[in-house]
Order: structure tokens, then C-alpha cells, then sequence
């Protein structure tokens, strides 16, 4: 605690009385203030996840390690694995959507599981159609980090891929 010394000046004999100051509240504010600013800085700090995109061009991708999601309009994925031309003849093409019970994530680990040991090697290729939303990429992202995924890309669809989605074809 704080003391201040007050003199009383009416008389030639000052008497001199000493006023408490409890400053104990005051260092409660100041640490309060403190804190609240930290904490508010440190929720107020942009947060990004890592996206790393493939460089332009073909590459070389392994058809048995490959899985591609194609996501439409309305919560639709079409799944293959492979290449397309491929699995379109072989009528491979899985139409699933994004629930937790038969969604991208079962076709994800059934990959998985059919490669068995080489489990790193599995590529996955996101397709955006026009008619999925923002939502619907996240939640694919989402489905590459719950199973584990560690490579994977956001790429363009073909307009075939494109054309197996759009209704009346």
C-alpha cells in the first residue's frame, strides 16, 4: 500500500495524517488489461492452411496409385480410381457423396487398403466442378487429412469428367 502524507494547514501546528492508498485493485486492472490484449492479439492472427498446387503441365502419375474426386453440384462426387478412359470402360465410376457412413472417406480407405504397403504412394486428384461450392472442397480437404492422404491436388476437371455430371447427358 501506498502512504501520502497530508499536512493540515489552518493552524501554525500542522497536524499530519497519513492517507492509505490501496493500489492492490489497480494492479488487478493492469494485468487484466494486459492479458486481454495478448489474448486478443493472438485470436485476432490470420490462420491458413497449406496448399501446395501441382506445376502446370502433365506429369507422370502411376494408374494404380491413383484416385481421382470429382465433386458436382449438389453434395455429388464421382470417385475412380486410375485412368479415366479406363475405369469409364470398365464402368468403375462411383457416384458417393460426403457422408460420414459411404462418403469420399470409405473410398479413400478402401484405396488405402488396396495398396496395401505402398499406402504414401496414393495420389488423390480433387475436380471442382462449377456447381460445387467452397464447402464442398473443404470438406474433401478435410477427408485427405482425417485418412491421412499426403499428396493429393485441386486440378481442373475434363470436359468429359465435367459432361458425366451435368444432368440429361
Amino acid at each position: 500500500m501506498t502512504e501520502i502524507m497530508v499536512s493540515n494547514s489552518k493552524g501554525r501546528k500542522g497536524i499530519a495524517k497519513a492517507l492509505k492508498i490501496d493500489m492492490t485493485p489497480l494492479v488487478d486492472l493492469a494485468f487484466l488489461l494486459i492479458t486481454f490484449f495478448i489474448f486478443t492479439r493472438a485470436i485476432g492472427e490470420a490462420k491458413a492452411m497449406k496448399l501446395f498446387m501441382p506445376a502446370d503441365g502433365e506429369s507422370a502419375l502411376g494408374e494404380s496409385s491413383a484416385l481421382t474426386l470429382i465433386l458436382g453440384a449438389d453434395n455429388k462426387v464421382l470417385a475412380y480410381a486410375g485412368n479415366w478412359n479406363t475405369a469409364k470402360e470398365r464402368n468403375q465410376m462411383m457416384q458417393t457423396s460426403y457422408s460420414l457412413g459411404d462418403g469420399i472417406g470409405n473410398i479413400v480407405r478402401a484405396k488405402q487398403t488396396a495398396m496395401q504397403h505402398n499406402r504414401s504412394n496414393l495420389m488423390v486428384l480433387i475436380k471442382p466442378t462449377a456447381g460445387a461450392s467452397y464447402e464442398n472442397i473443404v470438406n474433401a480437404l478435410d477427408e485427405m487429412l482425417i485418412n491421412g492422404v499426403k499428396r493429393y491436388a485441386i486440378v481442373e476437371p475434363t470436359a468429359e469428367e465435367m459432361a458425366l455430371l451435368t444432368p440429361g447427358s
